[in-house]
């Protein structure tokens, strides 16, 4: 048989031989060098197979001295929309949106978002899944579900974290709030924008952890592959000093104030003066840091970054000086009124004193003029070293940032002179607490404090801790408690600036503040709601567990009102209440034993009058004759000796003298006689229209005016308190 040379088998053979060597060739290559055109195959198998899920972190919380939540994460919702009509496999269960306008409609009655662009969102081509920046983030569990309850093919959501602030308006220019913020590589990131959130938001950020596996093209864990798992390492715990229940008393005290007479500013600072722990702090306007509704373009901690002209609480600590230095003497006599030094004179709020009266009755008026005398004795210089040794003119070192020093003025006589009585130098509220801890705690003064201590959640570590540091001692014990009693009797004397502030079971030590406030050209503002009203007071007096200083702004006082009212409100609720909280034991009261009234509806009028005097009860008689057909109040009423019972009988009315009766008892008579009363006040009558013993008819007004006890003892000169002033300090 011939051998036939087979052409095309060759040149096949020649092209298939030579592609199985140039393989084998490329084969033994990658083996040899581990990559293909330049790339590392083992990189790139592993970028393709190699899955990474992220582990997130929590914030650490902010909690109160008992532990009770501030601040914290709690569970979210992230809304995700695959728009790709690759993700559904069966037309009839859609695993996409397939409806952008219903979906779109359906979304945009749940979040903070139009329809509009949540149409052109959803209408993206290109994308497998969209997000919705922050209106899609932050939903909460109820939201979630009723969204899922629509059955919206396409919308997925994935558990997230929020920052959480379940206490509303809470100190929240202290604790300030946190956001979420889109970083470069399109993740989110909570950073803490302002107060404690803000200057530890290091401490508080947590590091997310990650779990790495390597999975197949689907996504599936491969068989005998390993899983790498890094924990997520939760942010640390801030402990404040604040005490969730006092806080609380105090911003419910300061809401209440602020809805009555619409400041223009409030602060309030509650502390323990042992410890210069800050247990409470409030400021007005404030804002919730859920919504940041309310939240103005004030970022600033009133309390330490602003500086105000102190008014007279100042005194308490001119008066400690002099006391410290021997040259106080409470029962010298000095000419009040007014006081000139060179071409300038200082006058008391009333302009023409009370005439000549001891200090003691100078320092429980709020004397300017006193304060001056005291100069003379104490001298400029060695006052001015007191005021620096109370720690005014400096920072107090507490543990937060941009806090204000102050500027105490010594440069001149008459800057010295002012000082004294809280016009011209400036210090921040801060620095009047950390002062008047030294007249609490038997002259050693502590620097206040708000970060109790800070943890590691995960090992309970204490990563810092605060201890109570002595801030120096400017006055000796025994001077402390001379000031205290002091402060007392401006409370409980007849003359007293503070006698509204008196608190119903526990004693009060304590200085009212009246400051001019400039204004902004060189000079001070005038007119009765142009003040800062203020008070910083103790309690109890004789050994104070709580020092409270509070500040009031531009009030807007009705005709009757006084700057103190708003002050003392917000002071007594939130101290009585504190003080009962922390169990501290209230005064003993002496019992005064009661009457009660007996039944006369029915019997002679006669008969009736001799049971009421009989029960040591003042019967008042409204009509002349018969039978007794109401009495006020009600048969078996406890009452105290000396009470009024009103009495309705038939005949003609005669008016009684309704001097020093309550509002109460005038309203009452008014609903029992039927006759035209017209009551202006409050407090107690202090002159009627229509005199004792004339026979009245129901149609004759009686106009009867009411007064405070304190606007009725200053009422002589019209001199309200120290704090109502109504003229500047000087001329």
């Amino acid at each position: 048989m011939k051998f036939r040379f087979q052409w095309g088998a060759f040149l096949m053979f020649l092209f298939y031989g030579g592609l199985f060597f140039l393989l084998l060739s490329r084969i033994i290559f990658i083996q040899v060098t581990g990559e293909a055109d330049g790339q590392a195959l083992a990189a790139k198998a592993a970028a393709k197979y190699e899955r990474e899920q992220i582990i997130n972190a929590s914030r650490g919380k902010i909690v109160d001295r008992n532990n009770e939540v501030i601040a914290e994460d709690t569970l979210s919702y992230r809304l995700v929309a695959v728009i790709s009509p690759k993700a559904t496999t069966n037309a009839k269960k859609p695993k996409h949106v397939n409806d952008v306008d219903k979906t779109a409609d359906v979304l945009a009655k749940y979040l903070p978002i139009s329809k509009e662009k949540l149409v052109e969102r959803l209408s993206k081509e290109g994308p497998y899944q969209v997000e919705f920046g922050s209106s899609g983030r932050d939903i909460s569990h109820k939201v979630m579900t009723e969204i899922s309850e629509q059955n919206l093919p396409g919308i997925v959501f994935v558990r997230d974290l929020k920052r959480f602030y379940p206490n509303g308006i809470f100190a929240s220019h202290l604790i300030g709030f946190a956001v979420k913020e889109e970083q470069e590589d399109l993740s989110f990131k909570t950073n803490g924008k302002m107060g404690i959130e803000s200057i530890y938001n290091k401490q508080l950020t947590g590091k997310n952890g990650k779990v790495q596996y390597d999975s197949d093209l689907w996504g599936y864990l491969l068989p005998n592959s390993e899983k790498m798992v890094t924990p997520a390492q939760d942010g640390y715990n801030i402990h404040v000093t604040l005490d969730k229940k006092v806080q609380n008393f105090l911003e419910d005290a300061m809401s209440r104030v602020e809805e009555e007479y619409q400041p223009e500013k409030m602060l309030a600072i509650v502390a323990d003066p042992k410890t210069g722990e800050i247990l409470g702090m409030s400021q007005r306007p404030s804002f919730d840091p859920e919504t940041r509704e309310g939240l103005t373009t004030n970022w600033l901690n009133e309390s330490i970054e602003n500086t105000i002209e102190p008014g007279s609480t100042m005194k308490a600590f001119t008066v400690a000086a002099a006391i410290e230095e021997g040259k106080w003497e409470p029962n010298a006599w000095y000419k009040s009124g007014q006081y000139k030094m060179y071409d300038r004179i200082i006058r008391d709020h009333n302009r023409v004193g009370w005439g000549s009266i001891t200090y003691l009755e100078g320092f429980q008026r709020s004397s300017n003029v006193a304060m001056a005398y005291l100069l003379e004795r104490l001298g400029g210089e060695t006052f001015v070293e007191y005021v620096k040794k109370f720690g005014f003119g400096e920072q107090t070192g507490i543990d937060l940032p941009n806090e204000a020093s102050g500027k105490i003025i010594e440069d001149n006589p008459i800057s010295r002179l002012t000082t004294t009585y809280g016009q011209g130098s400036t210090v921040t509220p801060m620095q009047i607490i950390q002062a008047t801890t030294a007249i609490a705690n038997d002259g050693i003064m502590m620097q206040p404090y708000v970060i109790d201590k800070v943890v590691n959640p995960l090992t309970k570590e204490v990563v810092s801790n605060h201890k109570a540091i002595e801030a120096g001692k400017p006055i000796s014990a025994a001077t402390a408690k001379q000031v205290r009693e002091l402060l007392a009797s401006t409370v409980t004397s007849e003359n007293g600036t503070a006698k509204r502030f008196e608190l119903s079971d526990y004693s009060v030590a304590g200085k009212t503040g009246t400051a001019q406030q400039p204004d902004g050209k060189g000079n001070y503002l005038s007119g009765t709601n142009s003040y800062l009203y203020s008070f910083i007071g103790m309690a109890p007096a004789e050994d104070p567990q709580l020092v409270v200083y509070i500040a009031v702004s531009k009030p807007k006082l009705e005709v009757n009102e006084v700057g103190s009212m708003p002050v003392s409100e917000i002071f007594r609720s939130v101290t009585e209440n504190s003080l009962k909280y922390m169990n501290i034991k209230p005064e003993e009261v002496k019992s005064i034993p009661t009457v009660t009234v007996p039944e006369v509806k029915g019997k002679d009028v006669t008969v009736a009058q001799n049971q009421m005097v009989e029960q040591k009860i003042n019967p008042v008689l409204i009509g002349e004759t018969g039978k007794v057909k109401e009495q006020f109040p009600a048969s078996g009423t406890e009452t105290l000796p000396g009470s009024l019972v009103m009495l309705k009988t038939n005949g003609p009315i005669t008016i009684p003298d309704f001097t020093n009766w309550s509002k109460r008892h005038v309203l009452v008579y008014q609903v029992l006689s039927g006759l035209n009363i017209e009551v202006i006040g409050d407090g107690y009558v202090v002159s009627q229209s229509v005199t004792k013993g004339t026979v009245s008819k129901e149609q004759t007004p009686i106009v009867i005016k009411l007064q405070t006890p304190e606007e009725t003892n200053n009422n002589v000169q019209k001199e309200t308190e120290e704090d109502e002033e109504q003229t500047p300090s000087e001329d």
